[in-house]
């Protein structure tokens, strides 16, 4: 520990991200850096507290409590405070595959078990661990490495997001020959058209990691969907092994009167459209679901739904308004809520603070429910209604929403995005192999083992265990790849 008394002496400091009033205007990252002096007094916060929930990955109260990939946060933070800049990116990246994603996008669940938390703000864990990778490839650290030996196996990953490239990558370190397949024109699922590029620039980060990958040997393959343009079957006989990380890409809906109107879209399609259009043309091509001069209503909350608030911004939207069934959050922890569980409390993302800079408020209302869609005689949806509830107990003791009396609300609409989460995989892949599901249709496999039902065929991240984290993706990722390469070599080295 390099400096015992950090924590007492120095306060939590961010670098200031753009300013939202100038970044709407664009779609590239909108964080900032720190100096390497700043860097280093952040890193002497870090108390070696010799309890280090930071890096335990429980899940409590339904919710990570540390980071789920264990990475050893105190050491990292002591060697960056130490001005060791090599070390610290050596300890990152053997617990994590791909800092540069969740240094970008996590949520940083280590901070909310950050010992310092009890007392004071918490140590800016992600801040240290963006800067420690971003660092590693300026510096040209960072380079590629395939495996010194091949074992003649063959491995097909389906699906590119971040647990299919963290088992591709582990699985080809292993020296197995990995081949991943990706639906969409470009890889990386989630991480190149689920999340914006001002969250995570997609060729100065996502493509460098791809590149990085392909030189090492992982090889890709684009514009194939498993299942459709090649039978499940055929993938399962040609390979060793199968590892399916296909996601959880089922959209809840919400089927209320006038769903069927246009202007209804789910949330990802409207992220998915702009993202490829971006990267195509610049927008030039016009193909993606334009908010120019809209009144855009998101409805649902959670990092997509702030996402759409970012995007829509970025199209020059005339209004935006996120509705959320769910109260707000509190300032701060209540006495259900305590460390070192994830904070539940309320805060401003990105999105919420560009709105807010443009309109003067936080867009979201809250404990709203959505009732019916209302057209505008030509099949286009020009408002929604909407009732507001309360949560209350019902007979069995659960919390259920209550409608409150004479709270209709109109609210002008011609753009509605559905942000509500999703339910589960998509069912092609896992009704032609016949795979075991779970009572939410998720692909069934023991934690920790990732077999399927069929011998040969495992599955990880999102399509196991349900919607989550990218971290925790990457966790199921590399959890996979070991019980892959145990499967065919009868031991293992790679670490969980």
């Amino acid at each position: 520990m390099g400096k015992p008394t950090g924590f007492m002496e120095y306060k939590r400091a961010l670098p200031a991200d753009r300013d939202p009033l100038e970044r709407i205007k664009d779609w590239e990252e909108f964080h900032l850096h720190f100096e390497e002096e700043q860097l280093r007094i952040q890193g002497a916060r870090c108390m070696d507290c010799g309890i280090p929930y930071c890096h335990t990955g429980t899940m409590l109260a339904g919710m990570a409590a540390g980071c789920p990939i264990h990475n050893l946060i105190p050491e990292f933070n002591d060697l960056v405070y130490r001005g060791e800049w090599r070390e610290a990116l050596d300890r990152l990246l053997k617990t994590n595959n791909f800092p540069e994603f969740t240094g970008r996008v996590c949520p940083a669940p280590c901070e909310g078990s950050c010992t310092v938390g009890l007392i004071e703000t918490p140590v800016t864990i992600k801040n240290i661990e963006q800067s420690i990778i971003d660092k590693g490839f300026e510096m040209g650290w960072i380079q590629p490495s395939p495996p010194k030996t091949r074992t003649g196996k063959k491995v097909a990953v389906v699906g590119s997001g971040p647990s299919g490239l963290a088992a591709a990558d582990q699985l080809n370190k292993a020296g197995h020959t990995v081949t991943v397949y990706e639906r969409a024109d470009r890889i990386g699922g989630l991480l190149m058209y689920g999340i914006p590029n001002m969250k995570l620039d997609k060729q100065k980060v996502v493509q460098r990691r791809i590149d990085l990958m392909a030189a090492e040997g992982v090889k890709f393959v684009t514009g194939v969907e498993i299942g459709k343009d090649i039978p499940a079957g055929k993938l399962q006989q040609d390979n060793d092994a199968v590892v399916l990380c296909g996601g959880a890409t089922k959209p809840r809906d919400l089927p209320i009167e006038g769903r069927e109107l246009k202007g209804i879209h789910f949330a990802m399609d409207f992220l998915r459209a702009n993202t490829k259009s971006l990267l195509d043309s610049r927008h030039a091509d016009g193909r993606y679901i334009n908010a120019a001069g809209k009144d855009v209503i998101v409805i649902g909350g959670g990092d997509t739904g702030t996402d759409c608030v970012g995007t829509s911004l970025r199209h020059q939207c005339r209004s935006v308004t996120q509705l959320e069934i769910m109260p707000r959050s509190p300032e701060e922890r209540t006495a259900g809520n305590p460390w070192p569980q994830f904070p539940r409390i309320y805060k401003l993302d990105y999105g919420q603070e560009e709105a807010k800079a443009v309109y003067g408020q936080d867009p979201r209302a809250y404990c709203i429910q959505t009732k019916r869609f209302v057209g505008d005689g030509n099949g286009h949806v020009k408002e929604l209604h909407t009732v507001e509830i309360e949560w209350k107990k019902d007979e069995q003791g659960r919390f259920v929403p209550v409608e409150i009396p004479d709270t209709e609300k109109a609210w002008p609409a011609q753009l509605v995005l559905l942000a509500m989460g999703f339910l589960g995989p998509e069912d092609a892949v896992a009704e032609q192999l016949g795979l075991e599901r779970d009572p939410r249709s998720n692909v069934k496999a023991e934690p920790g083992k990732y077999a399927t039902s069929v011998p040969g065929v495992f599955a990880a991240g999102d399509m196991r265990r349900g919607q989550s984290l990218v971290v925790w993706a990457i966790h199921e990722g590399r959890g996979a790849a070991r019980a892959v390469d145990e499967f065919l070599m009868g031991s293992t080295n790679l670490p969980d």
